[in-house]
């Protein structure tokens, strides 16, 4: 099978965004930031290897090294783990890629626990989703990484595209995947989403009992960041100008014009760029955690398709399967986890990491409280 890479963005469709910020006003430049990360090619080999460091991709060269504080390690490797890419179909017949990781000292003649991990809105397994899964993995659980449908190695056109449902089918399809390895107990999968991934595993879980347990880190209910924007800083007239712009896109593009993105990281910080804009840059934008070809925007014309998404709602159907939210103190996305441990039903735990900010708890190892996480999946994963 070949692999679409992903496109950069055109300079058109960075004018685009400009001037649909200008017209729907600075609160809407926050919510521009929703969809945070970046889009590379990932190794399609399918043979096993010894270690992960032969298989995944390090920092891209000839960047600034951004802040490598609190224990950043974005392309964490382990000789502890083995990592194999793999490839799986979704239920719509999409190829999605996915990378196994592997306790090298685990029993493969018995069955063991397993969590799927999602990557940050917009990002590739290779931000956030390939250390996280290979943490996990170090402390006993087999685990899976993933690049959601539209993004990375996995199809989808065009490229970049949102579709809430099918990200969640993902997850669905993630766990298919590893109820057919012979080393995974069928009963004991759990998910992690980071981001943006968090609201898409929790819509994943509504509907897939298969799904035991779930952690977000980070977490961002799309839905509502782009109905109302952080701390609902976006009015209903902003929101309807927004929708506007899009409709008015799909006619450009049904004729034949040019795509248009929308949101995303900025590719240069000014006088005018928010603490928002630099938190992300240093990520996305720095070695700490650029991948080639890393762009972060969604296209315009679906990116509205979250207006539609209301991942909280019937959130406590999910129990009694446990739920466990982290969240920096300092994180501007705080609220949505807030928002989702109220609503959730027990058994449920909010976990608020002092001195962390949203992206800190992407990568900085001395912030990300894996040991809660491990504990987490061991109660909730345990057998019987």
């Amino acid at each position: 099978m070949t692999l679409d890479h992903y496109r950069p963005t055109p300079p058109a469709a960075q004018h685009t965004r400009r001037t649909l910020l200008r017209r729907i006003g600075a609160s809407t430049a926050v919510l521009g930031m929703l969809a945070v990360a970046g889009c590379t090619p990932t190794s399609s080999d399918t043979a096993a290897t010894n270690s992960t460091s032969s298989a995944l991709p390090g920092p891209t060269p000839n960047l600034p090294s951004g802040d490598m504080s609190r224990g950043a390690a974005n392309f964490y490797t382990s000789d502890q783990v083995s990592v194999q890419p793999v490839t799986f179909k979704n239920q719509y017949g999409m190829n999605v890629a996915g990378n196994l990781f592997v306790p090298n000292n685990i029993d493969r003649n018995t069955t063991n626990p397993a969590i799927v991990v999602g990557h940050p809105m917009g990002a590739v397994k290779e931000q956030s989703a390939n250390m996280y899964a290979t943490k996990m993995a170090e402390r006993g659980f087999v685990t899976m990484s993933l690049d959601l449908s539209f993004w990375g190695h996995s199809d989808g056109q065009p490229r970049n595209a949102v579709s809430p449902d099918i990200y969640a089918e993902d997850f669905s399809a993630a766990v298919d995947y590893l109820r057919t390895q012979p080393f995974v107990d069928r009963e004991r999968i759990g998910a992690l989403g980071i981001c943006g991934s968090g609201s898409f595993v929790i819509s994943a879980a509504k509907i897939d009992p298969r799904i035991k347990s779930v952690a977000t880190v980070s977490m961002y209910d799309m839905g509502a960041a782009n109905r109302d924007g952080l701390r609902n800083a976006v009015t209903l007239d902003q929101r309807r100008q927004i929708l506007q712009q899009a409709a008015e896109q799909r006619d450009v593009e049904f004729g034949g014009g040019q795509t248009a993105y929308t949101g995303g990281t900025p590719y240069e910080l000014t006088d005018q760029s928010t603490p928002v804009d630099r938190e992300f840059y240093d990520f996305y934008r720095t070695a700490r955690g650029n991948s080639p070809d890393t762009t972060t925007q969604p296209t315009m014309t679906s990116n509205v398709k979250f207006m539609n998404f209301y991942p909280f709602e019937d959130i406590a159907t999910i129990s009694p399967r446990p739920m466990l939210f982290i969240a920096g103190d300092q994180a501007h996305s705080r609220e949505f986890s807030e928002d989702a441990y109220q609503l959730a039903a027990e058994p449920k735990e909010l976990v608020i990491i002092p001195g962390a900010g949203h992206v800190d708890l992407y990568d900085r190892t001395d912030l990300i409280p894996f040991n809660k996480l491990t504990n987490f999946f061991q109660n909730s994963l345990r057998n019987g």
